[in-house]
C-alpha cells in the first residue's frame, strides 16, 4: 500500500508533467530566439534577465546558463535597478522579464525606467502565466506558461509556475545554441572547471584527434 507521501509525490509529478506538456507551443519561441541571436550574437549586446522573488531566482539561473553557452547574459534585480544598477543595460541589449502574474510592481517599474533611459526602446521578451497581463501587453514577445495551477496545497507557493519558467528558459537556451552553432569546443572554453569542464575538454580533444 502506498503511503500518503508516495501518493502525493505521484500526484505532483503527474500534475507538473501535464503542465509542461501543455505549455503552448507558438512561433513566439522562434521570434524570441531570433531576437536574442540578433541583439547578442550579431550586434554584440547581451541578454539581461530580471524577475522578483522566486521568478528572480529562475531569471538568474537562465542568465548563467546562457552565459555558459555562448550568449553573454546578466541578471538585474528589479529593485536594485532603481538604485543605479540599471546602468548595466546598454543600447544593443535585450531583456527577458519573468513574472507569473504579469503584474509584479517592480518589473513594471523596471520597464518604465528602461523607457526613460532608452526612449528608442530595448526589446522585451516576457515569460508569464497571464497572457492578458500588463507585462504581456508591454512586451514585444510573450511566452505564456499556460497558467497551470500551483501544486502547492494552498495554491499560492510558486511551484508549478517556476517549473514552467525553468522549462521555457531551457527551450530558449537549447534553440539559441543550435541557432548560433555552439560547439563542444566553445563550451570547453567557457566552462573550464569541474566535471563539466573536464568532460567538455575531453570531448573537444576527441574531435580534434579522431581515432584512425
Amino acid at each position: 500500500m502506498q503511503s500518503e507521501t508516495e501518493k502525493s509525490m505521484r500526484r505532483i509529478l503527474e500534475e507538473e508533467s501535464r503542465a509542461i506538456l501543455n505549455i503552448p507551443v507558438t512561433d513566439d519561441y522562434e521570434k524570441a530566439v531570433e531576437a536574442i541571436v540578433e541583439h547578442v550574437h550579431r550586434r554584440g549586446g547581451k541578454l539581461v534577465t530580471s524577475g522578483m522573488g522566486k521568478a528572480g531566482q529562475i531569471a538568474m539561473n537562465i542568465a548563467t546558463t546562457f552565459s555558459s553557452t555562448g550568449i553573454p547574459a546578466v541578471n538585474l534585480h528589479p529593485s536594485e535597478a532603481q538604485h543605479g544598477d540599471l546602468g548595466v543595460v546598454c543600447p544593443n541589449d535585450i531583456m527577458l522579464l519573468i513574472s507569473n502574474s504579469g503584474k509584479t510592481r517592480e518589473i513594471l517599474e523596471l520597464i518604465d525606467l528602461l523607457k526613460r533611459l532608452y526612449p528608442a526602446g530595448i526589446p522585451i521578451i516576457a515569460i508569464t502565466g497571464n497572457r492578458d497581463s500588463t507585462l504581456s501587453r508591454l512586451a514585444d514577445i510573450t511566452l505564456w506558461t499556460g497558467g497551470a495551477p500551483e501544486v502547492c496545497p494552498l495554491g499560492l507557493t510558486p511551484t508549478t509556475s517556476t517549473t514552467m519558467m525553468t522549462v521555457i528558459g531551457d527551450v530558449l537556451v537549447v534553440n539559441t545554441m543550435k541557432s548560433i552553432g555552439f560547439t563542444v569546443e566553445d563550451y570547453a572554453r567557457r566552462h573550464h572547471g569541474g566535471y563539466l569542464g573536464q568532460a567538455a575538454r575531453e570531448a573537444a580533444s576527441n574531435i580534434d584527434s579522431p581515432a584512425v
